[in-house]
């Protein structure tokens, strides 16, 4: 059964708060993160705004599963991480 766009959102913020929170995370979280912003984003029920947010954390996703330095990757997002999740949940 797949997943609500509700439950999709709250993954997804549980993801980045896992990051944010543990300051460490995985290729495969990465790679999460790229598959739920895909599916978010051709869901109508979806706010632009948030939208806007998705196209972020997808690049930052995409960047992750690049990164030479994962953990050094997510460090430097620490401040984007925690904004990522205060705007989604201000617009969902």
């Amino acid at each position: 059964m797949p997943l609500s766009h509700g439950h999709q959102v709250t993954l997804l913020k549980d993801i980045l708060n896992n990051h944010q929170t543990d300051c460490c995370g995985s290729v495969a979280e990465c790679e999460q993160l790229e598959r739920l912003v895909k599916s978010l984003m051709v869901n109508n029920q979806i706010d632009s705004n948030v939208k806007n947010i998705l196209q972020e954390v997808y690049q930052y996703s995409q960047h992750g599963t690049q990164s030479d330095d994962l953990d050094q990757h997510i460090l430097s997002n620490q401040e984007n991480l925690s904004q990522w999740v205060n705007d989604i949940d201000q617009f969902s």
